[in-house]
């Protein structure tokens, strides 16, 4: 049997051991020489299997500690992996980069009339049936389509997925969006545009990044900004404990 195949089946016999409570949420797996010597594999096809079981949200991998069981609550949402919002953008600028990037050699003038319009129903020129949010996400995968590989499209696809189905995803995504510029958001998408339509691919692929970059920008705003109002709550209810006691004394 082939180490690919190896590994799908390890990583199955460990999911199965999991679910039944042989190595429980927060235990630690066996080490890698320990279980290869239990499934008759090879250390290599161990840690393929872990690996897929990392990517499945049921294991997480601590370099130099071992690998261990995750709980319930993290388990893959649809299918998907969960991941922060920071893994998720850093993903969507790499992907969808080099997927502007690749597109630019192919797309065809429809396409382009279609980016077009898309823009326009985000910015509120055009009444469509299609939301800004349903528009920004079609011309994303437009731009995925139109390179012609089924590959980048299940992966943009699926990257868009994480973004709009997971419900924590989605709260963080629209309170750093909110309050973006929607001026930049237009002008982002304007670049990528202009660019496929000269046929430049390192255009395409610097105008897709510096959109992403500005979103993780906004994301470490927010982020930012929680952590100090969570500072701020924590200080004012130990205010509040503070002017009690002395009430009481």
């Amino acid at each position: 049997m082939s180490e690919q195949r190896l590994y799908h089946t390890v990583a199955n016999k460990l999911l199965e051991m999991i679910d039944s409570g042989v190595f429980p949420p927060g235990s630690r797996l066996p080490g890698e020489r320990e279980l290869a010597k239990r499934f008759g594999v090879s250390r290599v096809s161990i840690r393929e299997a872990e690996i897929a079981l990392q990517a499945q949200g049921r294991v997480e991998i601590k370099v130099g500690s071992g690998v261990y069981v995750l709980d319930q609550t993290n388990l893959p949402v649809y299918g998907l992996p969960k991941v922060g919002p920071f893994e998720l953008t850093e993903a969507r600028a790499l992907y969808e980069g080099e997927s502007a990037a690749l597109a630019a050699s192919m797309i065809t003038d429809q396409e382009l009339e279609h980016l077009q319009h898309l823009i326009d129903i985000m910015n509120g020129k055009v009444k469509d049936e299609l939301t800004a949010e349903e528009a920004d996400a079609e011309f994303h995968l437009t731009i995925a389509r139109s390179t012609k590989n089924h590959a980048i499209l299940f992966v943009v696809d699926s990257l868009w997925k994480m973004r709009t189905e997971a419900a924590q995803l989605q709260k963080v995504y629209e309170t750093a969006c909110t309050k973006d510029e929607n001026t930049d958001r237009e002008d982002e998408h304007e670049a990528i545009l202009a660019a496929l339509m000269r046929r430049d691919s390192v255009g395409a692929r610097l105008a897709m990044r510096a959109h992403f970059s500005r979103l993780i920008d906004a994301l470490l705003t927010e982020s930012e900004e929680q952590a100090y109002k969570e500072v701020q709550r924590k200080a004012s209810e130990s205010r509040s404990r503070y002017t009690m006691s002395q009430q009481l004394l």
